[in-house]
């Protein structure tokens, strides 16, 4: 064991001295010995210092040389205090192996963000957001995202320990099976955005897995931050009863997007902005991998969190996340225009929203909201496939029930997601049947806004309304269920809200 007397002080170089493949600057490199010196550990202190409009992404290159065992990386920065209004500083780490660091991440091995202080990885086990494997010789690269730096700079320290020895034994990965039991053609509802220990999250997969059967959900989405090394993770919480789909929430300086039901093992890099015109490259990859593409939180006030791609490539969008706040509700109007939009444009396709909790830990609540999804069973196939044809509605918990159809006058009816085919000026009835709702009014929008606003539903929660019109008047008809306004003429929260009924023949 070395002593820390024996730890080398090396000090990065102030200034970038190349680059890897566009991903991103270079560090001056840090070397160890072989392990041939009889050596059983190493370690290495590298600081520097990054300014103010720093890149992205910063790598410092790391030789490894043969027999290494283990890879273990702690690191520190400072936080100084800042005026008010100014950004202070926030690192962010993970790590490439020797294949090195080009975009598409055939090289990486783990991203932790800035959740933890420190990580290892060896052949049998990895710190959570790591991939356990082999660590080979050549240059590895510990890569620094500079999420944000103050003033002053971003002063930084980072110890490197390797550990020389025989590699325990790869394990080989299990995953959860791709289809559960179900109930054969069903309404099946879902969270397809949370986060476990193996990134942000601060629950197991097993804590996880027992609230979404709490909060009655029938299917999951793994989601961790820029990291797929959970996926390995859950097939000990899968069931007959829970269908638990992988993916990953892929969180770059311009937006985040949940990677929905994609094979597993698949990674999906991060590490580009909206002007690098990279995007469609990654969104194409998901879906070759069986995902659905879906932007998240789209109007997130976070730094780095508002969406700025477009939906063009987007299968579906994130319109509810979380706690009903006003950023959902200018993402419901948003979308709202996207629709508006692709009934003025024909031959457009229109995106389908869902809604899903984005939970991290205590007090966050598994479920709320959750999207409820017609599926012909319960499996990644049939829940995508009808989660990309807007067959589904939101909800705040498994409490909240909502049916919503249209019909007209010779016997022709639709579903959610569904078009009426009619003539223009024939009648077209809308009904609503609600449970799980007291004191909550039931509103139908239409291309031209608000149309319908029921009285308040009784306290038992459960009604029924309907309305009627014609597919001249209303392209589209879609239903939300709203709670007591608090604010004067402000809409109240929502309980619910269905994607639309298209009124009218194409």
């Amino acid at each position: 064991m070395a002593s820390d007397d024996n730890a080398a002080d090396v000090r990065a170089r102030p200034r970038v001295c190349g680059l890897i493949r566009r991903t991103g600057p270079r560090l001056g490199s840090v070397s160890f010995a072989s392990a041939e010196g009889g050596r059983n550990q190493e370690t290495k202190t590298v600081r520097g210092t990054l300014p103010t409009g720093s890149p992205d992404f910063v790598y410092l290159p790391l030789e490894v040389p043969s027999g290494v065992r283990e890879i273990k990386v702690a690191y520190t920065y400072d936080k100084p205090s800042v005026p008010a209004g100014t950004q202070g500083n926030a690192l962010d780490i993970g790590i490439f192996d020797e294949r090195g660091t080009e975009l598409g991440g055939r090289g990486f091995r783990g991203w932790s963000g800035g959740a933890r202080t420190e990580f290892f990885l060896r052949a049998d086990d990895a710190t959570p957001g790591y991939i356990p494997g082999p660590v080979r010789p050549g240059t590895w690269h510990i890569a620094l995202g500079p999420y944000t730096v103050a003033p002053q700079g971003l002063p930084y320290e980072i110890t490197i320990t390797l550990t020389y020895g025989a590699p325990g034994a790869v394990v080989e990965p299990t995953y959860p099976p791709s289809r559960a039991k179900g109930r054969g053609r069903a309404w099946y509802r879902g969270d397809c955005h949370l986060h476990s220990w193996y990134s942000d999250g601060r629950r197991t997969p097993a804590e996880i897995a027992a609230l979404a059967r709490a909060a009655g959900l029938d299917f999951i989405n793994t989601s961790e931050h820029n990291t797929h090394s959970a996926h390995a993770h859950w097939a000990e919480e899968a069931g007959d009863d829970l269908l638990i789909m992988l993916g990953e929430e892929v969180t770059t300086r311009n937006g985040h997007l949940v990677a929905l039901g994609t094979d597993p093992g698949t990674f999906v890099d991060w590490r580009y902005r909206a002007r690098d015109n990279r995007f469609g490259r990654f969104a194409r990859q998901i879906r070759r991998a069986g995902g659905l593409v879906v932007p998240a939180h789209p109007h997130a006030t976070c730094i780095g969190c508002n969406w700025k791609f477009g939906f063009g490539e987007a299968d579906a969008v994130e319109v509810w996340n979380g706690p009903w706040t006003p950023d959902d509700e200018v993402a419901l109007a948003d979308w709202d225009g996207m629709l508006v939009a692709s009934v003025r444009s024909e031959g457009r396709d229109w995106i389908p929203a869902m809604g899903n909790s984005d939970a991290h830990r205590d007090p966050d609540v598994v479920g709320l909201p959750q999207t409820v999804v017609l599926a012909d069973d319960l499996s990644r196939e049939s829940i995508q496939a009808g989660i990309r044809a807007g067959r589904s509605y939101v909800a705040e918990s498994q409490h909240v029930s909502l049916a919503f159809t249209a019909s007209g006058g010779r016997g022709e009816h639709a579903g959610i997601g569904e078009r009426l085919e009619v003539d223009r000026d024939s009648p077209v009835t809308v009904r609503v049947d609600v449970t799980g709702a007291p004191r909550c009014t039931v509103r139908l929008v239409t291309d031209q806004g608000v149309l319908f606003t029921s009285a308040p539903l009784p306290v038992s929660g459960v009604g029924s309304v309907e309305w009627r019109t014609t597919a001249s008047y209303a392209t589209y008809v879609r239903a939300e269920l709203r709670h007591e306004t608090v604010i004067g003429l402000l809409p109240g929260a929502l309980a619910a809200f269905s994607n639309p009924i298209f009124l009218g023949r194409r």
